[in-house]
């Protein structure tokens, strides 16, 4: 097996997902992308833009037209940090929960499907993998950066 047919299954799957996933959001009107933020804001009060970035693996430029669009909608708002003036909190607005709240057992049904036939042991296996594999582009990424 060649090496790079790993990056590209793991790449395709990883479309497939989100278009499946796309599938399921699309009569919500809102993206993958989108409800990963959005469901990370339904897991605290307020973050602000820094941290929903790391939490969410977004940049800040993709994370900010995501957050207009979800503002727009009126599922997120972004408040003043009392704390720093000059950066703002993120905060989920009611509409926002109760979108999260309809879609979410969607979205756990079609991971179940989607890991159909994988026992836990597999699931715990894969995501071992998964994250050393993370650990170790980081690792690279670090390297690179000190040279």
């Amino acid at each position: 097996m060649l090496k790079d047919d790993i990056g590209f299954t793991a790449s395709s799957t990883s479309k497939l997902m989100r278009g499946q996933v796309n599938v399921v959001l699309k009569p919500y009107g809102i993206t993958a992308e989108q409800w990963t933020v959005l469901k990370h804001l339904s897991f605290e009060k307020h973050l602000n833009q820094k941290d929903l970035s790391q939490r969410t693996d977004k940049d800040q430029a993709t994370l900010t037209k995501i957050l207009d669009l979800l503002e727009h909608r009126g599922l997120a708002a972004r408040i003043v940090n009392p704390d720093d003036r000059r950066s703002f909190l993120v905060e989920i607005t009611t509409q926002g929960k109760e979108l999260v709240q309809t879609v979410l057992p969607l979205i756990e049904t079609i991971y179940e499907d989607i890991l159909h036939g994988l026992s836990s042991a597999q699931l715990d296996e894969f995501m071992k993998i998964m994250k050393q594999i993370q650990q170790n582009i980081k690792h690279i990424r670090e390297e690179k950066s000190r040279k």
